[in-house]
């Protein structure tokens, strides 16, 4: 019997390692996993077998935090106990009455775990019990959401590790689609912010009927026709100093914050600074105006990665032109110079290795990284990859003692001094996030794919988004549509998920996989297959030492092949 027929009777035996608090000697019993019963499914549910499951490095949160991750709500883990896993591909081993007009046994899905019910975060691996069992129920936590049912059924091209990726890879796709909203938002609240005096002929033909409610303050009297047109409520509050900036907020939005702020002619950091503060999550800042800001401003850094907030802007006079997907882009531009900070990863290396395979992608790949091995590893797994794209992978390691340049000199070098098209920070420091503001060229683009908390701020060189057109972005968190569009490149063979894995291993192994992953012993993704009960962890190069049979298999650079992975279940899977 093959590897994917082969299923436990309910009742029979089920390891699993279940979180009862913080610390990793709370997971599981005295270092081993439990053993439960393999439960049968209700009408509503179903019972899978858990084939494979990423280990991700935003468990340690979890771990670290127990009851008081902001995921668990502060329930009782000795009473209600949750478990790791969400990176998880699973089989359909039975189907309950009420859902087989939609699943069937045999039928493989991966799960999306980023949950919401009711508008509250329910995570599968967080609140909802996760992959680290090789059997169990799902039902309406995961079928009945507010995307609908976060499962996705997949193509026969797809491995097992592979499927268990598409959540990483999907939160990395994700970074490089707009979640930012660039329209000013129907029914909301704007605040237009002018300069006393400012007589410039300013033009807003455009969304300037979306809000109910405008807020002015020094208006341009260019403009008082266009807001008379609008049919919104308007407020004047003229002659604001920055410490009246909250009040506002509070009076006319009840705290909640400006779903979109106009800031015309903007002259002072500070006042953007202030104002940036008072803006709605996913709301806009949009400048226009010819002169640079006299500094940097204290942006939000974590809002930009957790809130989606928008910075736009251009010279003007057309206030509207700022807006929309033409100008503002997310996506690297072909062609040009890419900066990757933390780029030995586990994620980072993902970025790179999209970055790559892009077919209009950078054509120079800056990767840093303060771990010379996982540097190292870039090059042993993609830089054949690089080659054969035509593109330069530099490799930059800012603690090495025989640096002449720190990573900023080096991007002015490589660059002629204009700076970097893009920098991609997998760190989450804001000092980092700061130095790669530094980095960019006058259209660059930043994104955030590290998050820091919120209210954590990094002065930002803001002048340049509407004097140019850079782009601050910022994404958290995956969909349906991102795991989809990693499946759909990895069956074209335009991408290649399996290129992640640098280690494997067998369930009585997971604590030990939780352990690596938080040291960071191994340059990329460390993959546990449940059904495997007894097996060492493993990296890929010493799997080839220690089962030839196997590592024959692997591809170039011991990347991870569906051939490996058929011969090692075929070979270890329990019966």
């Amino acid at each position: 019997m093959s590897y994917k027929d082969q299923n436990r009777q309910v009742g029979a035996p089920n390891l699993l390692w279940n979180m009862y608090g913080q610390g990793l000697e709370n997971i599981g019993q005295d270092g081993s996993p439990e053993t439960s019963e393999i439960p049968s499914p209700a009408a509503d549910q179903m019972l899978v077998r858990v084939d494979s499951v990423g280990m991700c490095f935003s468990d340690v949160k979890l771990i670290r935090q127990g009851r008081n991750h902001p995921k668990l709500y502060n329930r009782d883990l000795r009473e209600e106990p949750t478990r790791l896993g969400h990176e998880v591909a699973v089989t359909i081993v039975s189907v309950g009455s009420e859902l087989q007009d939609r699943y069937q046994a045999g039928q493989r899905l991966a799960i999306q775990p980023d949950v919401y019910q009711e508008g509250k975060s329910t995570a599968y691996g967080y609140t909802v019990p996760g992959g680290l069992i090789q059997y169990h129920l799902v039902g309406a936590e995961l079928l009945v959401t507010d995307a609908g049912a976060c499962v996705l059924p997949l193509e026969d091209g797809m491995g097992y590790a592979e499927a268990s990726l598409l959540e990483p890879w999907g939160c990395v796709m994700a970074a490089y689609t707009q979640r930012r909203r660039l329209d000013p938002l129907e029914g909301g609240t704007m605040w237009i912010i002018g300069q006393p005096g400012d007589e410039q002929n300013y033009q807003f033909s455009r969304f300037l009927d979306r809000p109910s409610t405008i807020v002015t303050t020094d208006l341009p009297a260019s403009l008082n026709d266009a807001l008379a047109a609008t049919g919104a409520t308007v407020i004047a509050r003229d002659q604001l100093s920055h410490d009246q900036y909250a009040a506002l907020r509070e009076e006319v939005t009840d705290g909640r914050g400006f779903d979109d702020i106009v800031m015309l002619a903007p002259r002072s950091a500070v006042a953007v600074s202030e104002a940036a503060r008072h803006i709605a999550r996913r709301g806009t800042l949009n400048m226009v105006g010819t002169e640079p800001l006299d500094g940097l401003v204290d942006a939000d850094v974590g809002r930009l990665h957790y809130d989606y907030i928008a910075f736009v802007g251009q010279q003007g006079p057309e206030i509207s032109d700022s807006y929309g997907e033409e100008r503002n882009r997310c996506e690297l531009k072909g062609g040009g110079t890419a900066v990757f900070v933390g780029a030995g990863g586990p994620m980072g290396q993902m970025h790179v290795q999209r970055a790559l395979e892009l077919p209009d992608g950078p054509k120079v790949l800056i990767a840093t990284d303060v771990n010379q091995m996982r540097l190292d590893a870039i090059v042993t797994r993609l830089g054949g990859l690089a080659a054969e794209q035509g593109r330069e992978l530099i490799l930059f390691n800012p603690m090495a003692e025989d640096n002449e340049k720190t990573l900023p000199e080096l991007v002015a070098d490589v660059t002629d001094g204009k700076g970097a098209d893009d920098v991609v920070i997998s760190v989450p420091a804001a000092g980092l996030m700061e130095e790669g503001g530094t980095m960019l060229n006058d259209e660059g683009m930043l994104v955030l794919f590290a998050g820091v908390p919120n209210g954590t701020e990094a002065p930002l060189e803001l002048s340049t988004v509407y004097l140019g057109n850079a782009q601050y972005t910022g994404t958290s968190g995956l969909t349906l549509n991102d795991q989809r569009l990693v499946m759909e490149r990895a069956v074209a063979g335009t991408l290649s998920p399996g290129m992640s894995v640098a280690a494997i291993g067998g369930m009585r192994s997971a604590i030990e996989g939780i352990q690596a992953m938080m040291d960071g012993a191994y340059p990329g993704k460390i993959v546990i297959f449940p059904q495997i009960e007894e097996f060492p962890l493993l990296g890929l190069p010493e799997l080839k030492e220690a089962y030839p049979e196997i590592g024959s298999k692997l591809g170039d650079g011991d990347s991870w092949t569906m051939a490996a992975e058929e011969a090692l279940l075929a070979q270890f899977a329990s019966k």
